[in-house]
């Protein structure tokens, strides 16, 4: 299952509908948890979804609003018996921060810390690009290898069934017929986690080509000179991140909360976005995963 769960949706202020930041994506067994802002043990058990499902945290930096939720989710994790290895990335310029937080944890988590201080792969398909904010701070960018998709008119025609099937997946071929003539290319899934930056080459390498651009949408296009001057997106910039990338699905968050109503950020996203569905995220959201994107053969 792929899906990701809003937890919270709000900026620096919290509001009466919005919770500090908090993400869960549950990816192929895996649950990565982003940017847990205060109350995100909370909002974990208002979404219905278990500490025991965390493999990995994810922070972007280490502002509050993204990360003075972690001490109640890892002493959560403790409470619950969580006996897998949990990893734990952020910014290497954070890390005093970081090891403060987690030293008011109880003990008992196998945590391992993973500070990053550049661009590059961070664990297997997960990789990370800098941004540009206040403080060090880097995006995130998950990535299923390509691969095939067996036809089963193609299949039939061959004549292969059963265990024959999978001998062939694995081998590429069975007698004269090769696995590519049974099959179509399958681009593999990209999910990218932009938050807290102005506009920047880093944010354009995270959002290209994927299939799901989360990105933080703090501002209206109005306030533009509010957005410059604290190094975040407008809702516009965000649209426009996400038609440069040709991304599929645009989920806007991380709301100032001077907005009470957002519908006019998506607005301003959708006439920038060139095409992409743009959905504005609202806490305790279940967003599933789009579908698939096809290659001819």
């Amino acid at each position: 299952m792929r899906q990701f769960v809003v937890l919270g949706t709000a900026s620096q202020v919290p509001t009466r509908t919005r919770n500090h930041n908090g993400y869960l994506l549950l990816w192929d067994g895996q649950g990565l948890l982003f940017d847990p802002g205060e109350g995100t043990q909370r909002q974990m058990i208002m979404a219905g979804v278990s500490a025991s499902q965390i493999t990995r945290i994810c922070l972007t930096h280490v502002h509050g609003d993204h990360c003075f939720g972690l001490p109640g989710v890892l002493s959560r994790m403790v409470l619950d018996g969580v006996k897998h290895p949990v990893h734990l990335h952020f910014p290497a310029a954070g890390e005093d921060v970081v090891r403060a937080l987690v030293s008011l944890a109880s003990p008992g988590l196998d945590l391992r810390l993973n500070p990053h201080g550049a661009s590059g792969e961070v664990a297997p398909g997960l990789e990370v690009q800098p941004l540009n904010h206040r403080i060090e701070t880097f995006g995130y960018r998950l990535v299923e290898p390509d691969g095939r998709t067996l036809l089963p008119d193609r299949l039939a025609a061959t004549g292969i069934a059963g265990s024959d099937v999978g001998r062939l997946q694995r081998e590429g071929s069975l007698g004269r017929i090769r696995f590519e003539d049974v099959s179509v290319p399958r681009p593999g899934q990209r999910f990218a986690f932009v938050m807290d930056t102005a506009q920047c080459l880093g944010a354009e390498e995270l959002a290209d080509g994927v299939d799901l651009l989360v990105a933080e949408s703090t501002f209206s296009d109005d306030d533009a000179e509010l957005a410059r001057q604290y190094r975040h997106l407008t809702a516009g910039q965000a649209g426009a991140l996400a038609a440069g990338g040709g991304a599929g699905t645009l989920l806007l968050t991380h709301f100032s909360s001077r907005y009470a109503d957002v519908v006019p950020l998506a607005g301003q996203a959708r006439a920038r976005a060139a095409g992409a569905t743009v959905l504005a995220a609202n806490d305790l959201d279940r967003i599933g995963f789009p579908h698939r994107r096809r290659k001819a053969n």
